[in-house]
């Protein structure tokens, strides 16, 4: 998934440490999301929410339709802004490659999102169907069922998906640690003999 380069979502910045907009940004957001709101509703409805999608960023109607079943937390036929700024959160941080910073300080919000039926937990369906969004590989969801699903019910509860969101920051501050100390070392310049 890609963001439109000039969209309005393109000039919006997430903070990186703790993936929300600042109050400037969202000030602005709410302004956008009134725009989009032609009906006066304060909401949404899956029209206006395809058509905004699909103007901001490349993904496929059955993507878009998707998310809006996933963010219609109570299946009324619209989101209100709360789920419009969660969204575009998701998204800038998918733009800015902070998926698992995401994750990490949005964990609660990502688990009841990811958890389509309310029972408290979620199968690997659940994040096939929204891997798009926050780009879990196969190989990555293999070893979070294996490692995390400490009840063997091949389903995690919060308190697993808690430590699985905990495990892969750490894993990703260790991967970014060791860009910046591989920077940090200077390269030997060959010598030529004359």
């Amino acid at each position: 998934m890609k963001l439109k380069q000039g969209s309005f979502l393109w000039y919006l910045y997430l903070d990186k440490l703790y993936c929300l907009l600042s109050v400037r940004n969202v000030k602005a957001l709410v302004e956008y999301f009134h725009l989009l709101d032609v009906h006066r509703k304060k909401t949404l409805n899956d029209v206006l929410f395809y058509h905004f999608l699909h103007h901001v960023t490349d993904l496929k109607r059955n993507q878009i339709t998707i998310v809006f079943n996933m963010l219609d937390w109570n299946a009324v036929g619209e989101i209100g802004f709360d789920q419009f700024y969660m969204l575009v959160c998701i998204l800038l941080a998918q733009e800015n490659h902070l998926e698992e910073q995401f994750i990490f300080r949005h964990s609660r919000p990502v688990f009841e999102l990811l958890d389509l039926d309310g029972e408290l937990k979620i199968g690997p369906s659940n994040f096939h169907m929204y891997n798009f969004l926050f780009k879990i590989k196969k190989q990555q969801l293999r070893d979070l069922y294996h490692d995390f699903d400490i009840t063997g019910d091949c389903r995690l509860n919060y308190k697993e998906f808690k430590l699985f969101t905990i495990f892969s920051m750490n894993k990703y501050q260790e991967s970014q640690k060791a860009v910046k100390e591989e920077k940090a070392v200077p390269k030997r310049r060959k010598c030529h003999k004359l």
